[in-house]
């Protein structure tokens, strides 16, 4: 998922931006000193590579278990950066989006967290009684509704809702969301499953049972030829969640959804602000995930990091009974709030499963020489966008295109020395582009129009322009980043993308962004690459069955393709921290949101 959502899934920054140097350091930023968090932080990466068990039916049953100390009602104030760009649950991958989304959306399965500080979790059937049973070894995957879930205007959730959500993703205007079962689906990689239902449900053509069977409105099945053993992780995310046949609405759905969860939106001005309040007809007993303390969640965007630290700091008013589901602490006030003994219970942290990249568009023809590209691969510096967002309490100078989080990570892996010399190497850049023939070549740098998209790309440019490139930066508005970098005639030579496991499996990172055949309108595959070798990898390796023998191929295919492609060149493997109100009860950093956890949220 992209960053601003697992795919988890819109803005790339994790930390608001300070004061911008190039001069690097070993370590790619500055440090405050925090070794005990450091230590903390490689521990949670480490956890987050296991993987997630299944549970049963009695732990799909709901209600979710209670908060200690939880009590209902008032009024939370939610203070983002971004507004949401997308709420259809198809079009859903990136971060922020995904996070508001767990209090509206259901789906057919969910994480439900085991510990009460969001470390532990399971899968269990949310929508459904439990998180699938199959009996083929994954070919075949059986589901049956629950009683008693319901839409927001009181009508019954059946299997023809669950049947028309995942028709509908097929069709032209979903774009942006998770592609996983869809490719299932149509036994296909990249876009070519558009073709088993080209217009989705809407011109009355249907998938037909052999692939999607809803014999009753309480049972769906899903049949595929090639086993998916995956598919209770891939049903739990947000892009999955299920919309309501009678009331889709098609393109419009996206700033309109109907409710499922606990929480519906009263009002939602694009921009400027949404309102939550209590879903009537939503269960309790139903779900296994969600709570429903809190009479309302007002949101509002456009709040910088700087500004949202400061207003909970100050912890004044309404500040009191503040948070943010994706603000985090900005690099100024983050070494304070760390070190900070009586801002420990008000603060979580925790490493994420996103990596930064600065994307190579290879549709343009002049970054098809590979020399040019490894011009650019050593003369970036990640130093400015390392210690821009804090240093290494908030980043870790990244070698590679998989997490720390992720099976088949190398913390070893640098070809391009960005951990040795983070601020670039203009030097040897500067004779690859003398090799090309190319000094003094345009590069569009496309970058994220906010405080922090402004300083890191200026000290990134300036980087680039030591090499002998001749950079132009272009700004593009925060709220519709990524649909317009993954717009496939966009005019961007350069941009930078972040991106996180949607699962703890490199399938869930290398085939979405580089598989050639995913090349669509509105797609992951950012940098538009389509390498002969990288697609008939991505298909051996998707057939090893053994975990720990696919993320020993994963691993070995993400250093092909940042050493012999480079179509990108990773940055930075992200942290966050994240602050709230001193009023906030149920305050948890939880892994697989990778985020505060809004669904166990209270007012003290």
């Amino acid at each position: 998922m992209s960053r601003g959502g697992r795919h988890i899934h819109a803005a790339i920054s994790v930390l608001a931006a300070g004061a911008l140097v190039l001069t690097g350091c070993s370590e790619g930023g500055s440090k405050t000193g925090n070794d005990k968090n450091d230590k903390e932080q490689q521990e949670n990466a480490q956890r987050q590579q296991s993987s997630i068990p299944f549970g049963d039916a009695k732990d799909s049953e709901g209600p979710a278990p209670e908060v200690p100390g939880a009590k209902s009602g008032g009024t939370i104030s939610v203070l983002a950066r971004d507004s949401y760009g997308h709420l259809d649950p198809g079009q859903i991958y990136v971060q922020d989006e995904m996070a508001v989304s767990q209090l509206i959306h259901r789906g057919l399965t969910g994480y439900k967290a085991t510990s009460g500080d969001g470390k532990k979790h399971e899968i269990v059937g949310d929508l459904a009684t439990d998180p699938g049973t199959t009996t083929d070894g994954g070919k075949t995957w059986k589901y049956t509704l629950k009683d008693g879930i319901k839409w927001e205007d009181g009508s019954p959730i059946t299997s023809k809702d669950v049947r028309h959500s995942v028709e509908r993703l097929f069709a032209p205007f979903i774009n942006q969301g998770p592609p996983y079962l869809q490719q299932w689906l149509a036994d296909t990689p990249g876009a070519d499953y558009r073709k088993l239902l080209k217009d989705g449900p809407y011109k009355g053509k249907h998938l037909p049972d052999s692939l999607l069977e809803t014999p009753d409105d309480k049972t769906v099945v899903f049949k595929f030829k090639t086993a998916r053993p995956d598919l209770p992780y891939a049903l739990a995310m947000a892009g999955y969640a299920i919309v309501p046949q009678k009331l889709d609405t098609k393109a419009k759905y996206d700033k309109d959804p109907v409710a499922a969860g606990p929480y519906k939106i009263q009002e939602f001005k694009s921009g400027k602000s949404m309102t939550l309040v209590r879903n009537e007809n939503w269960d309790p007993k139903t779900d296994p995930l969600r709570h429903q303390y809190v009479d309302r969640f007002d949101i509002t965007f456009n709040h910088q990091y700087e500004q949202s630290t400061k207003a909970m700091l100050a912890d004044n008013g309404k500040d009191k009974t503040a948070v943010s589901f994706s603000n985090a602490v900005d690099a100024g006030n983050l070494s304070k709030v760390l070190n900070d003994p009586g801002l420990k219970d008000r603060t979580v942290t925790g490493y994420q499963p996103y990596v930064g990249q600065m994307n190579i568009n290879l549709s343009h023809p002049e970054l098809k020489d590979i020399k040019i590209r490894q011009a650019i691969a050593y003369a970036l510096p990640v130093t400015p966008f390392v210690r821009a967002y804090g240093g290494t309490d908030a980043m870790e100078v990244a070698g590679g295109i998989l997490s720390p989080t992720v099976s088949g990570y190398n913390a070893a892996f640098d070809p391009w020395g960005k951990k040795k010399k983070p601020a670039g190497d203009p030097e040897k850049a500067k004779q690859l582009l003398q090799e090309a023939g190319k000094t003094g070549m345009k590069l569009t740098f496309g970058y994220i129009n906010t405080p922090e998209g402004q300083q890191y790309s200026t000290a990134m440019a300036a980087g680039l322009e030591k090499a002998g490139f001749d950079v132009q930066r272009q700004e593009i508005p925060a709220e519709t980043y990524y649909d317009q970098v993954s717009a496939l005639d966009n005019n961007y030579d350069i941009f930078h993308t972040a991106w996180g496991a949607d699962w703890p499996s490199a399938s869930t990172v290398i085939p979405p962004l580089y598989d050639g055949r995913a090349i669509a309108e509105g797609a992951q595959n950012y940098s538009q690459v389509n390498d002969p070798k990288i697609n008939s990898e991505i298909d051996r390796i998707s057939k090893i069955t053994d975990p720990a023998k696919a993320a020993a191929e994963w691993g070995k295919l993400n250093e092909y393709i940042v050493k012999d492609v480079v179509n990108v060149v990773p940055t930075a493997y992200y942290k966050q921290v994240q602050i709230a109100g001193s009023k906030i009860g149920g305050l948890v950093y939880d892994d697989v949101i990778s985020g505060v956890d809004p669904r166990r949220l209270y007012v003290k």
